[in-house]
């Protein structure tokens, strides 16, 4: 187990994982934050979502290994277009033998647009999908640039679907089967992936056979009308727009599959409503869901460690195995 009382700067700056640790909050210069002097323990205390040692460990074991990192873009392609760079999926197998009969996972972790939190909502849940017998592959997007970034992002799920499908024999998994997991920011964009003109459909690829979005925005009709400046920046369009468009999931759910969703009451940065309102939709539209909302806890929970929401990774596999894969 990675040592508790070193700090979060010693072990990124730890040789086997130092190429990764601008991506562990993406966007975030951390050798300039407070956290980056505080060991895993104070942070732990402080309720820092996420069983951090875990993630560290499972990112360890995969160093070793000499293939677990893997840019999206070439260096010509990032030339071309430089927020490209840093775009990434990590690939962290599953050492269950069965894994490879099984779909992988897509994990993609929040960040508000503005970063990607794999330091808590990426490595810690990939080592819990990991032990339930999932192999993963966490994307990190792109969150620079000031416009049309969600079809930017967009463009980088469908490279991370397409590496893992090109690359499975290297990756000891055939890839053609994926569910997808995402984290608030990272839930909207599994759940947009899902629109089938936005996502799938429209890169030409084959859907998740299942979705769990993490307590996720999903509507942006009262949220977005004030902020021009944003709405630009993610949809290159002006405000009024947004509402209207295949960017409001609850009203163009039609090509979603089946549906896990996890969030907790006390959320105070997405309303849970977000989430009810999505269950509804899936509901009218006779498409399978789970909705599971926690008594207590806010926004950020992770991978649940040490509240309510804990082992809801379990769960939601264990819904996916009976309710989805067994029909």
């Amino acid at each position: 187990m990675a040592d508790m009382n070193k700090t979060l700067g010693e072990i990124l700056s730890d040789p086997r994982i130092r190429a990764i640790a601008p991506d562990a909050i993406r966007g975030m210069d951390l050798t300039k934050d407070p956290m980056w002097n505080k060991p895993l323990r104070q942070l732990r205390a402080e309720g820092f979502g996420g069983e951090l040692a875990e993630g560290f460990d499972r990112l360890f074991a995969a160093a070793q290994t000499g293939q677990w990192y893997y840019p999206l873009y070439t260096d010509e392609e990032c030339a071309a277009e430089p927020e490209r760079r840093g775009a990434s999926l990590v690939w962290l197998p599953s050492q269950d033998p069965a894994a490879a009969q099984r779909p992988w996972i897509l994990l993609v972790p929040g960040g508000g647009f503005v970063n990607v939190w794999n330091l808590t909502e990426g490595w810690p849940v990939a080592a819990q999908f990991n032990r339930l017998g999932y192999s993963v592959g966490i994307l990190t997007y792109r969150v620079d640039g000031e416009d049309a970034l969600l079809r930017k992002e967009m463009e980088d799920f469908a490279r991370a679907i397409r590496f893992v499908r090109e690359h499975g024999e290297a990756l000891g998994h055939p890839g053609t089967r994926y569910l997808s997991c995402g984290f608030s920011a990272g839930g909207y964009l599994v759940c947009l992936w899902n629109v089938a003109e936005m996502g799938y459909g429209l890169y030409g690829l084959p859907r998740p056979e299942a979705t769990f979005p993490i307590y996720p925005v999903v509507t942006w009709k009262e949220s977005i009308r004030y902020d021009p400046g944003f709405a630009r920046r993610l949809f290159d369009c002006e405000p009024e727009a947004v509402g209207t468009s295949a960017y409001e999931i609850p009203e163009h759910a039609e090509g979603f599959p089946p549906c896990a969703i996890f969030l907790a009451a006390g959320d105070e940065l997405v309303d849970p409503e977000n989430s009810r309102m999505l269950a509804a939709a899936l509901e009218r539209l006779n498409i399978p869901c789970r909705l599971e909302i926690g008594p207590e806890g806010g926004h950020g929970f992770a991978d649940g460690t040490g509240m309510c929401m804990a082992g809801w990774t379990e769960r939601a596999v264990r819904w996916y195995e009976t309710a989805v894969a067994a029909k």
